[in-house]
């Protein structure tokens, strides 16, 4: 079995996690690594704490506490705006730290960010496309369906 912690954008505290909870049952976005009939059970969603992500120091020490194979940095860390500029650090310390992979993405990139996002010069030189790019192979009709 997989077990998984999902570390948020704090701006999204409230989140209720929906379209993470859904791509995930669904095998979508980022999930779409585990097979789908793989149990996978989530060990703990948190915050990164707010920039410059306190949290990303010690959350994912509970995480491997209850099992954690894999830490998920969710969908909003790459497309919120602005995209996370702690995200290349995060995924650096936690797989350093505590030798659990990084994956970048929860839930497919909404089609509506990711219009707004190619427009915008900054998601390319933060090297965006290139560290989510696995996320971009949603088609469009799905990546619709999480406007």
């Amino acid at each position: 079995m997989t077990r998984i912690g999902i570390i948020i954008c704090a701006r999204y505290r409230d989140c209720g996690g929906g379209k993470c909870f859904r791509s995930l049952r669904e095998r979508q976005g980022a999930f779409s690594i585990y097979p789908a009939d793989e149990a996978v059970d989530i060990v703990g969603y948190s915050t990164c704490g707010g920039c410059p992500g306190g949290n990303v120091e010690y959350v994912p020490a509970e995480f491997v506490k209850n099992g954690c194979n894999a830490i998920h940095l969710a969908t909003g860390l790459v497309v919120g705006y602005p995209p996370c500029a702690w995200i290349h650090h995060f995924k650096a310390f936690i797989e350093t730290q505590y030798r659990v992979p990084v994956v970048i993405g929860t839930h497919p990139i909404p089609l509506k960010y990711l219009e707004t996002h190619d427009r915008l010069p900054f998601w390319d030189q933060g090297g965006m496309r290139e560290l989510a790019g696995h996320l971009l192979a949603e088609s469009r009709e799905v990546m619709e369906a999480y406007n």
